[in-house]
Protein backbone atom coordinates (compact mmCIF):
# COMPACT_ATOMS: atom_id res chain seq x y z
CA UNK A 1 0.00 0.00 0.00
CA UNK A 2 1.39 3.41 -0.94
CA UNK A 3 1.89 6.23 1.49
CA UNK A 4 -0.25 9.33 1.59
CA UNK A 5 1.83 12.46 1.70
CA UNK A 6 0.54 15.68 3.15
CA UNK A 7 1.30 18.31 0.58
CA UNK A 8 3.15 21.19 2.09
CA UNK A 9 1.29 24.46 2.05
CA UNK A 10 1.71 27.76 3.77
CA UNK A 11 -1.44 27.15 5.77
CA UNK A 12 -1.14 24.89 8.80
CA UNK A 13 -3.90 22.41 9.53
CA UNK A 14 -5.92 23.54 12.54
CA UNK A 15 -7.30 20.72 14.68
CA UNK A 16 -10.21 21.40 17.00
CA UNK A 17 -11.82 19.11 19.55
CA UNK A 18 -15.32 17.66 19.38
CA UNK A 19 -16.72 20.22 21.82
CA UNK A 20 -15.64 23.12 19.59
CA UNK A 21 -16.92 21.20 16.56
CA UNK A 22 -20.33 20.72 18.14
CA UNK A 23 -20.62 24.44 18.81
CA UNK A 24 -19.53 25.44 15.29
CA UNK A 25 -21.73 22.98 13.39
CA UNK A 26 -24.73 24.19 15.38
CA UNK A 27 -24.17 27.63 13.90
CA UNK A 28 -22.09 28.43 10.83
CA UNK A 29 -20.05 25.40 9.78
CA UNK A 30 -20.63 22.45 7.47
CA UNK A 31 -19.49 19.06 8.75
CA UNK A 32 -17.65 17.09 6.06
CA UNK A 33 -17.47 13.40 6.99
CA UNK A 34 -14.68 11.78 4.96
CA UNK A 35 -15.34 8.19 6.05
CA UNK A 36 -16.67 5.58 3.64
CA UNK A 37 -20.38 5.50 2.87
CA UNK A 38 -20.63 2.24 4.84
CA UNK A 39 -19.09 3.84 7.94
CA UNK A 40 -21.29 6.92 7.53
CA UNK A 41 -24.48 4.84 7.37
CA UNK A 42 -23.57 2.96 10.58
CA UNK A 43 -23.60 6.29 12.42
CA UNK A 44 -22.47 9.86 11.92
CA UNK A 45 -22.43 13.28 13.54
CA UNK A 46 -25.99 14.58 13.66
CA UNK A 47 -25.86 18.05 12.15
CA UNK A 48 -28.11 20.14 9.95
CA UNK A 49 -25.33 20.62 7.41
CA UNK A 50 -23.47 17.33 6.99
CA UNK A 51 -21.88 16.00 3.81
CA UNK A 52 -20.30 12.57 3.28
CA UNK A 53 -17.52 12.32 0.71
CA UNK A 54 -15.08 9.46 1.20
CA UNK A 55 -11.42 10.46 1.28
CA UNK A 56 -10.37 6.82 0.94
CA UNK A 57 -11.97 3.63 -0.32
CA UNK A 58 -11.49 0.10 1.01
CA UNK A 59 -10.18 -2.27 -1.65
CA UNK A 60 -8.76 -5.78 -1.64
CA UNK A 61 -5.29 -4.21 -1.58
CA UNK A 62 -6.16 -1.95 1.37
CA UNK A 63 -7.28 1.66 1.51
CA UNK A 64 -6.73 3.86 -1.51
CA UNK A 65 -7.25 7.59 -1.83
CA UNK A 66 -10.37 8.74 -3.64
CA UNK A 67 -8.98 10.37 -6.82
CA UNK A 68 -12.16 12.47 -7.18
CA UNK A 69 -12.21 13.74 -3.58
CA UNK A 70 -11.30 17.39 -4.28
CA UNK A 71 -13.56 17.51 -7.34
CA UNK A 72 -16.49 16.09 -5.34
CA UNK A 73 -16.01 18.55 -2.47
CA UNK A 74 -15.66 21.45 -4.91
CA UNK A 75 -18.96 20.48 -6.56
CA UNK A 76 -20.81 20.84 -3.23
CA UNK A 77 -18.82 23.48 -1.34
CA UNK A 78 -17.41 26.91 -2.11
CA UNK A 79 -13.81 27.68 -1.18
CA UNK A 80 -15.14 30.30 1.27
CA UNK A 81 -17.44 27.86 3.11
CA UNK A 82 -16.68 27.10 6.75
CA UNK A 83 -15.84 23.39 6.89
CA UNK A 84 -15.00 21.00 9.68
CA UNK A 85 -13.60 17.70 8.43
CA UNK A 86 -14.07 14.53 10.44
CA UNK A 87 -13.49 10.81 10.10
CA UNK A 88 -13.46 7.82 12.47
CA UNK A 89 -10.43 8.77 14.60
CA UNK A 90 -8.94 11.95 13.12
CA UNK A 91 -6.30 10.58 10.74
CA UNK A 92 -8.04 10.59 7.33
CA UNK A 93 -9.59 13.95 8.17
CA UNK A 94 -6.14 15.39 8.85
CA UNK A 95 -4.97 14.40 5.36
CA UNK A 96 -8.24 15.57 3.78
CA UNK A 97 -8.01 18.93 5.56
CA UNK A 98 -4.44 19.42 4.32
CA UNK A 99 -5.52 18.62 0.75
CA UNK A 100 -8.46 21.05 0.93
CA UNK A 101 -6.26 23.86 2.26
CA UNK A 102 -3.68 23.18 -0.48
CA UNK A 103 -6.55 23.34 -3.01
CA UNK A 104 -7.41 26.85 -1.80
CA UNK A 105 -10.25 26.28 0.65
CA UNK A 106 -10.04 29.14 3.14
CA UNK A 107 -11.68 27.97 6.40
CA UNK A 108 -11.17 24.26 6.97
CA UNK A 109 -10.49 22.61 10.34
CA UNK A 110 -9.82 19.02 11.31
CA UNK A 111 -11.93 17.45 14.08
CA UNK A 112 -9.42 15.76 16.36
CA UNK A 113 -10.44 12.38 17.75
CA UNK A 114 -13.06 11.91 15.04
CA UNK A 115 -16.39 10.17 15.35
CA UNK A 116 -15.03 7.95 18.14
CA UNK A 117 -14.50 10.98 20.41
CA UNK A 118 -17.89 12.40 19.35
CA UNK A 119 -19.58 9.18 20.51
CA UNK A 120 -17.55 9.08 23.75
CA UNK A 121 -18.91 12.52 24.62
CA UNK A 122 -22.43 11.18 23.93
CA UNK A 123 -23.12 13.90 21.39
CA UNK A 124 -26.03 13.35 18.96
CA UNK A 125 -25.55 10.77 16.23
CA UNK A 126 -27.68 9.73 13.30
CA UNK A 127 -27.88 6.24 11.86
CA UNK A 128 -29.06 5.73 8.31
CA UNK A 129 -31.71 3.04 8.06
CA UNK A 130 -30.28 0.70 5.43
CA UNK A 131 -33.47 -1.39 5.31
CA UNK A 132 -35.32 1.28 3.32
Amino acid sequence: MGSIGIQSSETEVVTIDVLATKSLIETTHVYLDVRTVEEFKKGHVDAEKVINIAYMFNTEEGRVKNPEFLKEVSSLCKKEDHLIVGCQSGVRSLYATADLLAEGFKDVSNMGGGYLDWVKKEFPVKIVDVTK
